[in-house]
């Protein structure tokens, strides 16, 4: 090749654009999905405390009792409310349970968190909605399918999938 030729290819820019662009989109959309799965985990853990709150109104004015609720009934009406952010709630962890008062309430995960691959719950479901006027204490957990397998996502379970964890404390009315 001629002087003149490689000078004239290394003055040309119109690929440029195109190399720049296929360095940096990889690192522009794994951001951007990043970005997306933590939003869309922040708004499924959201949705999860609201349901769990309107689901509890239940046990705190005694129609759970009154109608003999179990855990599966408790589970099955926060899993109505989750407006299908949830797909089974086969994964999801119920205790319900009646504590002496407030300051011994005592918030636990019912999991392995050291487990290597499908982490099983540790602790049995419990399902005591105490009476009139008694302190009741309530803890639902799901582990939440994660699309993205980054090594410093929050709440991330060995396995892979989030932990998202709501809790609830209140006093049942005198009913």
């Amino acid at each position: 090749m001629s002087r003149w030729r490689l000078k004239s290819l290394a003055r040309d820019t119109r690929g440029a654009t195109m190399i720049e662009f296929a360095i940096l989109a990889p690192i522009f959309f794994a951001i951007l999905t990043a970005i997306l799965e933590t939003s869309l985990q922040f708004f499924a853990a959201q949705v999860m405390e609201s349901s769990v709150y309107d689901a509890s109104r239940s046990i705190r004015v005694g129609q759970a009792q009154q109608d003999r609720w179990t855990v599966d009934t408790y589970k099955k009406t926060v899993c109505d409310r989750l407006y299908g952010l949830f797909g089974d709630c086969a994964d999801m962890h119920v205790t319900v349970r009646q504590i002496d008062d407030f300051q011994s309430a005592d918030y636990s995960i019912p999991l392995d968190l050291t487990c290597e691959k499908d982490c099983d719950w540790t602790d049995p479901e419990v399902w005591t909605p105490g009476g009139s006027s008694s302190v009741v204490l309530v803890q639902v957990h799901y582990r939440y399918p994660s699309l993205l397998q980054f090594p410093y996502t929050p709440n991330r379970l060995p396995d892979g999938r989030a932990l998202l964890s709501a809790a609830t404390v209140f006093r049942n009315e005198p009913f």
